[in-house]
């Protein structure tokens, strides 16, 4: 049984896991009361586990938060937002209740799957993974039943407050002609032939004789295509690239993203057309360009939904926090220490003072 432990200056929030002895059993440190659903000193030291973790700060447990000087000033750093954090989400879970939401055991394993899925990861390296962070799969659930349920409350009742109108999409569809603009590309095919290097001196350097022959090469390979032949039949015969076995196809590219000299080379060519030789960093390239496809604005009504996510991705943190502060003013927080609710309303406060400063900006 662990004994209370004093809590030190504020600066230093050594915070580690309180408990007392009262009739026989181990009382736990309740932080505050939310509608009468609890939030304990050992949930704190997870959250604070947990956020510190985040900004790769090396936790071992939870006794490390009481005895690492060096984790002192990012725990008192990080814990009021933490503990704003925690009564946020608590109302918004008692929400989700309200609104009947359920976290199922098919939820948690479709949530699993698609964690390894996503990193891929074998159920062995899972577990290894999991071990390494000091996590069990209960923890992993309890994280996955938070995001959801808060998921829920956002989807059934934040989103659909989002109103947006046809005519603010239209007037940010015309504000912004280059976000929905499919760019110019061009199709081309290559021919390569390269230009071996040979160390002499402790030095790169090229033979004359070697650059030369490659020069015939390329320029017979582009006689041929010129005359008549079918390029990619020559690419595939006497191309150096990894692109030769697809007749020399490198695919369609945004012209956009060409580096400056690349760009100037393409535009000089037309559809149909075949570069003249091209020194590269590693030999000589002929370029055949085709087809080309202009740069040119997608309708309205194909971007239609993508604007309408882009407002309410905008707009769902402002609703979130009127929701939030509704709730709050509804519910009964009562604290059961004076010095978690000061750093509390502190953070409120400068919360507050943010998005007031960001508005009137």
């Amino acid at each position: 049984m662990k004994r209370l432990i004093a809590l030190v200056a504020t600066a230093a929030l050594v915070l580690g896991a309180q408990v007392a002895a009262q009739q026989g059993q181990i009382i736990e440190k309740i932080i505050v009361k939310v509608n009468g659903e609890i939030f304990t000193q050992t949930q704190l030291e997870e959250r604070q586990i947990e956020a510190l973790r985040a900004e790769n700060q090396n936790v071992a447990d939870a006794q490390a938060l009481q005895t690492d000087a060096g984790l002192r000033d990012a725990l008192a750093r990080v814990t009021p937002i933490v503990i704003v954090d925690a009564v946020e989400e608590l109302l918004i879970l008692q929400r989700a209740r309200d609104l009947g939401v359920t976290f199922t055991d098919e939820s948690f394993n479709q949530g699993l799957e698609n964690l390894k899925k996503d990193n891929n990861l074998t159920d062995e390296q899972f577990k290894t993974a999991l071990a390494q962070q000091g996590m069990t799969l209960d923890d992993i659930r309890r994280n996955f039943e938070r995001q959801y349920m808060m998921q829920a409350v956002q989807e059934l009742e934040i989103r659909p407050r989002l109103q947006v109108t046809d005519e603010e999409m239209r007037q940010y569809y015309i504000a912004h002609p280059e976000e929905f603009t499919e760019p110019e590309t061009v199709m081309l095919r290559e021919i390569f032939v390269a230009v071996p290097t040979e160390t002499r001196g402790g030095e790169e350097v090229v033979s004359a004789g070697v650059q030369e022959e490659a020069l015939k090469k390329i320029t017979a390979a582009r006689d041929r295509a010129l005359a008549g032949e079918d390029f990619g039949k020559v690419a595939q015969e006497l191309s150096e690239s990894t692109t030769k076995d697809n007749g020399g196809l490198i695919g369609a590219v945004n012209v956009a993203e060409l580096a400056p000299g690349m760009r100037e080379r393409i535009d000089g060519i037309k559809t149909g057309e075949i570069s003249e030789p091209i020194r590269t960093t590693r030999g000589y390239q002929i370029l055949k360009v085709e087809s080309r496809s202009e740069a040119k604005p997608r309708p309205f009504a194909q971007v239609r939904e993508q604007i309408l996510r882009q407002f309410q991705i905008q707009r769902v943190d402002a609703e979130m926090g009127r929701y939030i502060e509704g709730l709050r003013a509804q519910a009964q927080i009562e604290w059961k220490d004076e010095r978690f609710q000061q750093m509390y309303d502190k953070a409120l406060a400068a919360r507050a003072a943010g998005g007031a400063s960001g508005q009137a900006r």
